[in-house]
């Protein structure tokens, strides 16, 4: 027979949205595991961008300054480069939170670090190499999750599963949820180049006839993204290798005594990107959050923003219910969070689509002009304040409601009287 645990909440996936739930959650009291399917969380498709309103969260817990002592580049406003001209897209420096400024960390040290923080509490668990498997029901509810671990199969009762596993989500998958696709017209080739201090700093993108490339900087490397059409890497294949080699080099010619860091095929991967959602995020027992919920393109690098957010509003609004109630979280209360995360989340989805559209035009021969709206950015300045806000801070940005319940508190967050 499987072995059995108890929780408050188990959550499927340990990226941003499931680490920073089960963090607050356990803060405030419950006693959550999270379930990371591999060993560790190093992953070469993983956003590096924390944004404004990601370092205002950290600042209201507390452990800004301690985040701020991992090494990461600082941009207090985003520029993208078509032919030999940089523009200026948004600036930061007059949001008001506590950095008004984009911080570029691998993901990988972000997980590590709120992981880190989370452990001080009792009710957090990080089982690694754990993976959800199935879901344990009752009637029309959710009552917990089966799980394969290093150790054998487990199963966790618990008054509700979130959902935070991405948009490859094996949570959805179970609960029956069927996403609903907008399509995307573009993908991405993903690749490592050697860094040199002669490179470009980074920036939002470089764009030339037509072609464009995301650099991330990690320090002795660069991690690039170059947009190819929607399913066109195989006919980018049938062209060579050196056809591709020719064609990077054209936006960045600065790579061109690095090209053998791309020996053969298998130096580049693909990276289907997608933009979808889903109707209705939860069942009784069960709630779908972050890219599970909405899958993001990464065009401007919100995603991660968007599923911090998701989290933050999932504590807020659900750990009273947790400690006022016993049994499963019902449907009915569940569904307060995508009622107050769904319209930030599809409104960014579709400015997405309309640059993806924009960015997948055929350009005009010989010519690098960029599109009207970056012009206009470069006439009037002000005007760079308004892709600012939504970038670093969404249409709705969320702060830190549930208090920090540790022993010795009640379970409103105040000191218990002594006899």
């Amino acid at each position: 027979m499987a072995d059995h645990d108890q929780a408050d909440c188990c959550i499927a996936g340990g990226g941003p949205a499931g680490i920073m739930t089960g963090y607050l959650l356990a803060r405030a009291g419950l006693r959550v595991i999270v379930l990371e399917k591999h060993r560790d969380f190093i992953r070469d498709f993983r956003g590096d961008t924390i944004h404004p309103a990601t370092l205002q969260l950290l600042h209201e817990l507390g452990i800004l300054e301690d985040f701020l002592k991992l090494p990461h580049q600082e941009l207090s406003r985003l520029e993208a480069r078509f032919g030999s001209k940089t523009y200026t897209i948004a600036e930061f420096s007059w949001l008001r939170t506590a950095k008004p400024l984009i911080a570029f960390m691998p993901q990988w040290d972000f997980l590590n670090f709120l992981s880190g923080k989370a452990s001080r509490y009792p009710g957090f668990s990080l089982w690694m190499q754990s993976s959800l498997t199935g879901l344990i029901r009752s009637g029309d509810a959710v009552t917990g999750v089966e799980v394969t671990t290093p150790e054998g199969k487990k199963t966790i009762s618990c008054r509700l599963v979130i959902g935070a596993d991405g948009r490859h989500s094996e949570t959805r998958t179970l609960a029956g949820f069927e996403p609903v696709d907008s399509g995307s017209p573009i993908d991405l080739l993903w690749f490592r180049m050697p860094c040199q201090a002669t490179d470009p700093r980074q920036s939002l993108g470089f764009y030339r006839q037509g072609k464009i490339l995301i650099m991330i900087d990690r320090g002795d490397y660069w991690q690039c993204g170059y947009v190819i059409p929607k399913g066109g890497f195989g006919a980018i294949q049938a062209s060579g290798l050196d056809q591709f080699i020719k064609d990077l080099l054209v936006v960045a010619p600065f790579f061109g005594d690095r090209t053998g860091a791309l020996g053969d095929w298998t130096a580049l991967s693909l990276l289907s990107i997608r933009i979808d959602h889903l109707k209705t995020w939860a069942l009784n027992g069960l709630l779908c959050i972050g890219d599970a919920a909405h899958a993001m393109s990464p065009v401007g690098g919100v995603g991660i923003n968007l599923a911090l957010q998701d989290a933050v509003s999932v504590a807020n609004l659900l750990w009273q219910e947790f400690h006022r109630t016993e049994g499963i979280l019902s449907k009915t209360v569940l569904d307060r969070v995508q009622n107050r995360r769904e319209f930030p989340a599809r409104m960014i989805q579709r400015l997405q689509e309309m640059i993806q559209k924009g960015i997948s035009r055929p350009p005009k021969p010989g010519r690098d002009k960029p599109p009207f709206p970056f012009r206009l950015l470069q006439a009037f300045p002000l005007l760079r304040r308004i892709p600012g806000r939504i970038i670093g801070l969404g249409f709705r940005m969320e702060h830190i409601r549930c208090p920090e319940i540790q022993p010795g508190m009640n379970r409103s967050g105040d000191p218990l009287s002594l006899p």
